[in-house]
């Protein structure tokens, strides 16, 4: 294996940070007049045909706040940028909160969503970090939004989508705006000190693990609204972007990172537990979806005995495999982690990595050829940024607190 593809060598570390500029140069595009963020082509030119949405824009900010930290010259102006569009186009002066996004023609993109939301918090906690004008104010009013409307401190979980006017509420309940839910609670607790939102990170993780146990660490993502597991939804639909039938591999990784950050950053002694928990998430998803159907790639999902069920192969499901398996390598000290890694990182280089325009292909079929069939083009910079960091940062930190105090 090439000494670029291999954890804590001076190599990898190079090949990461060339990446990352990579990312940084490519994502330069993304600003509309009022800031919201341009769905970005496979070129990095906006489609703006697309509309804006407030979670790229979001992820956006974060991104660039990030980059801003990082010493990134143009990095401060473009996280500026998308803070004016989640303070100004993208957000309901009315009734509060964030719209999901804005059409090509400026009319409002129906509901709110948690998940959204979840994202705002993030940018807002990351762009305070990087000392940008707004950010307080911003995560100010995000945080009091979501305490109102998405948080069910009863359940100690997330509710996902109101109607835009905050009237109705939504009966579906979902884990991946859960699990967003506690990357930004984290985030939040890192970037202010309030300790509230860890602890409510963990309220989150307690339930999903109690799901994950009952359900052969394969986590059921979509619920009734008291709760009750809908393990059959989109059975008919099933390679939908957001609700897609059947497990996640990639959430089952991208979960188990989750609950290590939170287990390590909670001074509890009892860890252990949730890292082992965490390492039996990784193990079956990776287990289920790599090289499942004699490619090498992860599966984007599985039915509930973990046999694939859609074949193709998304970047985020890369990159949160990197991440995750470099943090419990971190943890834990284990071997296979670090091969893993070394595998995932090969597997980055020949399929996923875009040589000639930049950044990631976003999405690859089942013989690892480029389709757009559920994310043309690259969107954003956000899974793919972060898999350049995470692996050589501490485990207990948030992304961007921990870059601030390098």
């Amino acid at each position: 294996m090439k000494p670029n593809y291999q954890l804590n060598t001076e190599e990898n570390r190079s090949f990461l940070a060339e990446l990352r500029q990579n990312l940084l140069n490519f994502g330069r595009r993304f600003p509309s007049p009022g800031g919201g963020s341009y769905y970005l082509g496979d070129d990095g030119a906006p489609w703006p045909e697309r509309g804006r949405e407030t979670w790229i824009t979001s992820r956006m900010a974060h991104v660039y706040s990030i980059g801003t930290l990082l010493g990134d010259a143009q990095a401060a102006p473009l996280a500026d940028a998308a803070l004016k569009g989640l303070r100004g186009e993208l957000h309901d002066g009315a009734h509060g909160g964030w719209y999901a996004g804005l059409n090509a023609d400026g009319s409002v993109m129906p509901t709110k969503q948690c998940y959204a939301h979840a994202f705002v918090m993030l940018a807002a906690s990351s762009a305070l970090l990087a000392g940008r004008p707004g950010a307080r104010e911003l995560l100010d009013d995000a945080l009091a939004v979501y305490d109102l409307r998405f948080w069910d401190e009863e359940e100690g979980l997330s509710r996902d989508t109101w109607d835009t006017d905050f009237t109705a509420l939504d009966h579906y309940r979902g884990l991946n705006a859960n699990m967003h839910s506690v990357e930004a609670f984290l985030a939040v607790a890192d970037a202010t000190g309030d300790e509230t939102y860890r602890r409510r990170a963990g309220r989150i993780i307690d339930r999903v693990l109690d799901w994950a146990r009952e359900s052969g660490w394969r986590i059921p993502e979509h619920f009734s609204s008291d709760w009750v597991p809908q393990l059959e939804l989109n059975r008919e639909r099933p390679d939908d972007p957001f609700k897609p039938y059947g497990a996640t591999p990639g959430h089952g990784i991208e979960w188990a990172r989750l609950i290590t950050q939170w287990a390590l950053s909670s001074g509890r002694e009892q860890a252990a537990p949730y890292v082992e928990a965490a390492e039996n998430l990784y193990i079956t998803a990776v287990g289920d979806a790599w090289n499942a159907d004699g490619a090498p790639g992860l599966v984007y999902t599985t039915d509930w005995t973990g046999k694939p069920v859609v074949h193709d192969r998304m970047h985020w499901t890369l990159a949160e495999a990197i991440n995750t398996s470099a943090v419990l390598y971190q943890t834990t000290g284990k071997q296979r982690y670090a091969n893993d890694f070394a595998m995932f990182m090969a597997y980055l280089d020949e399929f996923v990595l875009d040589h000639e325009n930049g950044s990631w292909f976003h999405q690859l079929d089942r013989n690892n050829q480029l389709i757009g069939t559920v994310w043309p083009g690259k969107s954003d910079l956000y899974h793919a940024f972060q898999a350049t960091l995470i692996p050589y940062l501490p485990a207990d930190v948030s992304i961007a607190a921990a870059v601030a105090k390098q």
